[in-house]
């Protein structure tokens, strides 16, 4: 059984595909819009994600740059386009699939077995992906202790609640305590792209700023280096 999170408007096509997958023992959540796709994947772990291009809000190529932004989780386009030139620039998008419309849903349902096979069974989102390689012991740095093999991060004793990617953050910066680290570095290892805006990064550090009880004009754990990059270490 895998977790899906469905991304299409029409309520007629989502209904029906929240029927089959459900019938193929998936867990389903669905949702209308590219903003709430975003904010689901940014909240819960999925196993794979089908996103339709023709959202209402936003067009789907862009949003699937914006959820590799956040998540490395599988995702099969569902598209009524069928020009070569954009299937191929989705795909460079980050796409791991598509299927063009229209489509059966046993089409589907083999698809999304045929990705996860590809990704050793679970989502990319899980923590299977090579941002932070699992290492056996608990990373401390100060107050902070992160334990990559259970995915768990605490401060002062306290454990905090932290999405798959402000996770991966703190766990890439606390292997390197002490360390200057650049944007582009934590884009390449921590989303594995090798292009990006900083915008991403700086947003997330502001999360997790948050959660470690800081500001940037504040900073107890997390500094940061203007043109330079952030650096993780404890409090002086």
């Amino acid at each position: 059984m895998a977790s899906v999170l469905l991304v299409e408007d029409d309520h007629f096509v989502r209904a029906a595909l929240i029927r089959h997958l459900t019938d193929a023992s998936h867990s389903v959540r669905s949702v209308g819009t590219a903003l709430e796709a975003l904010r689901e994947i940014s909240q819960l772990h999925f196993d794979v994600v089908i996103l339709d291009l023709g959202l209402p809000d936003l067009d789907g190529g862009k949003a699937l740059k914006m959820l590799r932004g956040i998540a490395d989780v599988p995702v099969i386009i569902a598209t009524a386009r069928d020009d070569e030139a954009g299937i191929i620039r989705l795909l460079n998008d980050g796409a791991d699939d598509y299927l063009t419309k229209p489509f059966s849903a046993e089409h589907l349902t083999a698809r999304i077995a045929a990705v996860l096979r590809r990704s050793g069974g679970s989502g990319r989102g899980s923590g299977r992906g090579p941002a932070v390689a699992p290492m056996p012991e608990v990373i401390s740095v100060g107050g902070i202790s992160v334990d990559p093999t259970r995915r768990a991060a605490s401060l002062d004793g306290v454990e905090l609640d932290l999405t798959r990617r402000e996770f991966d953050l703190l766990a890439y910066l606390a292997e390197r305590p002490g360390r200057v680290v650049s944007r582009k570095d934590l884009l390449a290892q921590v989303w594995n792209q090798p292009y990006g805006a900083d915008k991403t990064v700086d947003v997330h550090l502001s999360w997790l700023r948050r959660k470690l009880g800081e500001s940037a004009a504040r900073p107890r754990y997390l500094h940061t280096y203007r043109g330079v990059g952030v650096k993780l270490e404890p409090p002086q």
